[in-house]
């Protein structure tokens, strides 16, 4: 016997339906205006009746070769090859400081920052812990972390005259690490985000599978 659409957890009616969405526009049977329409309400909808509503005259279903790309495009960047070291330093005194691109995440990252400014970006990196800290003492500086959406972010900062903000979303983190910030920041800021927005993310992975299948966009 089948459970009642309205006592199904909604997040996963929501991700059902996102699917079903993302694979009837990539078969073009949905034009990218009505796809993106659709999109927004459901990443809004608040009940699985709603949900629904939005795929009832879609006939397409997600495959196993669709499940297997999304797992690809959506799932955390492993490796279990280990770095150098396990920790990794970034100052600024009166200047600035960056990471980013494809790089190895140790387990211990550690930020100083004295009116300076540092941006760290994981949304390529490659993760060999499923759990990393970053360490922060941020004196009258800013700092900018970048995360995929499919990473945790566990914050314990302490602000003095200073903001800490989380600005990250996340499709499924069930799999994904999680990172924890700790420390301090004094008359400084912390900001934690995401370069692209989950929906940017979902049309540009349905464009992708659309050019795979040859699909015209008319």
């Amino acid at each position: 016997m089948s459970v009642k659409i309205e006592d199904r957890p909604i997040e996963q009616v929501r991700e059902q339906v996102i699917d079903q969405l993302i694979y009837n526009y990539s078969h073009g049977v949905i034009s990218a205006e009505a796809f993106e329409r659709r999109l927004d309400s459901a990443m809004e909808a608040t009940d699985n009746t709603t949900l629904l509503g939005l795929v009832e005259d879609l006939t397409l279903n997600a495959d196993t070769q669709y499940t297997a790309q999304k797992q690809t495009q959506f799932s955390p960047n492993y490796s279990a090859q280990q770095g150098d070291n396990e920790s990794l330093t970034l100052k600024s005194i009166l200047g600035s400081s960056e990471r980013s691109g494809q790089w190895v995440v140790p387990k211990d990252i550690y930020i100083q920052n004295y009116m300076g400014s540092i941006v760290l970006d994981f949304t390529d990196a490659i993760f060999t812990h499923q759990h990393v800290t970053i360490h922060v003492s941020c004196y009258f500086g800013s700092e900018e972390i970048y995360v995929p959406e499919h990473v945790n972010v566990v914050s314990k900062m302490f602000c003095i005259l200073g903001s800490f903000e989380n600005k990250t979303v996340s499709l499924n983190k069930r799999q994904g690490p999680t990172i924890q910030i700790e420390g301090r920041t004094v008359l400084g800021s912390v900001e934690v985000k995401v370069k692209r927005t989950i929906k940017e993310k979902f049309i540009s992975f349905a464009n992708d599978l659309k050019a795979q299948l040859g699909v015209s966009n008319k």
